[in-house]
């Protein structure tokens, strides 16, 4: 007997699911990355060049306000006139009231209406208002250092006054003006303690050298004061020292310095003249640089 053969099934193979790749490579993928980024890019370009244009433009705004203080000076100067002069009658504290009007706020109006009476013992005159600083201490405000010089007369007695002070002045648009802030003790511009460097002479200039320039400079100073520009262009090249047509008469060097500087000699020196109009003794100073061909020459 034949043996039926069992027919053996196979498992079926897993079929493999297709799925679609997008990558990176893909030439559409790509355009949309490139405008994406170059979307943002530009935003962010946009941005920060609208900020900084903006801040250009309110610090040139600011700059070019803050050039022009004269206008601020005068309106502070002339307040100062008005508000620093007094006398005790009654007519006179009246009329500087309406003067020191004009330049305040009328809260500050209000808090200077008992700041002069018809008690007080002194009367006052300005003599001089000096300005020293303007800054600005916002978009329209500024803040003014001024110092102002009184005669203060009491009785038969009369003294000079100084004293410093600071207001703060608001500008409009249009160029008004109005102090906002009263006049505030500030303290005196001090002298610097700064002293520059003492130049020293340098050794490698030889003593004929020193002697032939120091003789030359003597020669010029003496025609300097009344020379005339073409007289002047055989000292002096280029128009370096222009002239000053001044009744001066020379009467000395002092303490000339030479310095070499390659072909020339470099110069400080000091040049005493008495001055015939006023017979004060004038000292000017100079930084010269001189250079010798045939002659020596003033070159700078």
């Amino acid at each position: 007997m034949f043996k039926k053969k069992e027919k053996t099934e196979k498992a079926p193979k897993n079929k493999k699911v297709r799925t679609m790749k997008v990558g990176t490579h893909k030439k559409s993928v790509l355009l949309l990355w490139a405008v994406l980024l170059a979307s943002t890019s530009f935003g962010v370009y946009k941005n920060f060049t609208a900020i900084d244009t903006h801040t250009v433009h309110e610090k040139e705004i600011i700059q070019l306000r803050l050039n022009d203080t004269n206008g601020i000076e005068n309106f502070v100067k002339n307040f100062a006139k008005a508000y620093y002069s007094w006398d005790t009658s009654k007519e006179a504290i009246e009329a500087r009231t309406t003067e020191i009007s004009k330049y305040l706020t009328k809260e500050l109006q209000d808090l200077n209406a008992d700041t002069i009476r018809t008690d007080i013992p002194t009367s006052a005159t300005v003599t001089n208002v000096l300005v020293w600083n303007v800054k600005q201490s916002g978009t329209d405000d500024f803040t003014v250092a001024y110092e102002v010089d009184q005669q203060v007369k009491e009785g038969e007695q009369t003294q000079a006054v100084i004293e410093n002070y600071t207001v703060t002045v608001h500008v409009d648009k249009d160029g008004a003006m109005v102090i906002t802030q009263n006049p505030t003790l500030a303290p005196a511009v001090q002298k610097s303690k700064y002293e520059p460097k003492t130049q020293e002479a340098d050794v490698s200039v030889s003593s004929d050298s020193v002697k032939d320039a120091t003789a030359f400079l003597e020669t010029f100073f003496k025609l300097y004061p009344t020379a005339t520009e073409k007289e002047l262009a055989y000292y002096v090249k280029d128009g370096v020292l222009a002239p000053v047509s001044g009744d001066y008469v020379f009467s000395e060097l002092v303490n000339p310095v030479f310095t070499k500087d390659g072909d020339n000699l470099k110069v400080s020196v000091s040049v005493k003249y008495l001055d015939n109009k006023s017979k004060m003794t004038q000292i000017s100073q100079y930084e010269l640089v001189l250079h010798k061909d045939d002659n020596w020459k003033i070159v700078e």
